[in-house]
């Protein structure tokens, strides 16, 4: 724990070792990830109808902004929950975002889309959870679950690591998807929020 009367440089060196820690980590996992799997999970994205995305606390809060960056390309993206979001249909396409892939709500959402016909998607770090087993598709993000506390995967905190890396991941998803339909800095700039 640092404290108030901790000296700057000591700071300096711990987060200097943490930042160290956290890139080598995400390099780490990134690098597991199945381009096969990832090259799928694009052409789903791009033939989908409309695409919707789910996840709870953290994981939550990374999909939404996948979510975002999604919509700068052009789709028809929801989150799943808001007061906008319309039905989901035969043809659309659901992301559901859960490290322990037991998320109770997340599944009971991802299965709900997959009676209705949608492909779902998961992405999770348990290939084998209850909602890679419902999924048409696993991206499997092989960080440590929040519940394992062993650091034998990672050092950080609970689930940090899944979070960290599924944002990268997509990240650099929508970064190749920008470049294959030649969507330039203005045009996606063009759909971004102007009512800050």
């Amino acid at each position: 724990m640092v404290s108030s009367s901790t000296n700057p440089a000591t700071i300096q060196t711990a987060l200097s070792q943490a930042i160290t820690l956290v890139l080598a980590e995400d390099r780490q996992v990134l690098e597991t990830v199945s381009y096969s799997a990832i090259a799928q999970l694009a052409d789903a994205i791009l033939t989908a109808q409309q695409i919707f995305v789910t996840g709870e606390g953290r994981s939550g809060l990374v999909i939404r902004m996948v979510a975002m960056r999604l919509m700068h390309l052009g789709l028809h993206v929801y989150v799943v929950g808001e007061t906008t979001t319309p039905s989901i249909q035969p043809g659309d396409l659901l992301i559901a975002c859960s490290g322990s892939g037991s998320t109770g709500n997340v599944l009971a959402i991802a299965t709900k889309a997959r009676e209705i016909g949608a492909t779902v998607v998961a992405v999770t770090t348990q290939p084998a959870s209850p909602l890679a087993t419902t999924a048409n598709l696993v991206i499997k993000i092989d960080a440590a679950a929040k519940q394992d506390h062993s650091q034998h995967q990672s050092q950080q905190f609970a689930g940090s690591l899944f979070e960290q890396t599924t944002l990268l991941l997509f990240d650099a998803l929508f970064h190749v998807l920008s470049h294959s339909l030649n969507r330039s800095a203005e045009t996606l700039w063009a759909l971004h929020t102007n009512l800050e």
